[in-house]
C-alpha cells in the first residue's frame, strides 16, 4: 500500500482511504474471513489495538452475517471498509512496520480509528438489528 499518512501532518489522507476501499471486492472480504483468527489474534495481542477487541468481533459478525444474506441492510462502502480495515491490520509491512516496538501499530491503529468514522451509523445500525432479531 502506498503512504496514506500526510509526512507532515501525519493525518490519514481520507481521500485516498475512500479511494482504497471502492477497490475492494467480494474476494478481499473472503480473505479477511479466512483470515479472521490472525486478526483477532494481532488485535488482541496489541496494547495498541486491543481496546479493538469487541468492535471487531461486531464488524466480524457484521460480515458474517452479511456473507450468509441474514443481514441486507448495509452498504458495500462499509462492508468494504471493514475488509480494507482488516486487510490493513494484517500487513506486517504496512507504512510503519509492525516489528517496530511501541510504534508498529500506530498506522493500524489511525486506519482503524478513521475507518469506523464511516461506518459508525451501520454498526449501531447493525447492533440494534441483532438485538430485535435476538429477541
Amino acid at each position: 500500500m502506498k503512504n496514506i499518512f500526510s509526512k507532515k501532518t501525519e493525518e490519514i489522507d481520507k481521500e485516498y482511504m475512500k479511494d482504497e476501499i471502492v477497490k475492494i471486492e467480494e474476494d478481499d472480504v473472503e480473505v479477511v474471513m479466512d483470515k479472521e483468527e490472525a486478526i483477532n489474534k494481532k488485535i488482541t495481542s496489541s496494547n495498541m489495538l486491543e481496546k479493538y477487541t469487541e468492535l471487531a468481533k461486531i464488524m466480524f459478525g457484521m460480515l458474517k452475517d452479511y456473507r450468509k444474506g441474514i443481514y441486507t441492510e448495509v452498504p458495500w462502502f462499509t462492508i468494504a471498509s471493514i475488509a480494507f480495515g482488516f486487510l490493513y491490520v494484517l500487513n506486517p509491512l504496512d507504512i510503519i512496520p509492525d516489528f517496530i516496538p511501541g510504534l508498529g501499530y500506530i498506522d493500524d491503529l489511525a486506519v482503524l480509528s478513521f475507518g469506523l468514522r464511516f461506518i459508525e451509523t451501520d454498526l449501531h445500525n447493525y447492533l440494534d438489528w441483532k438485538l430485535e432479531s435476538d429477541a
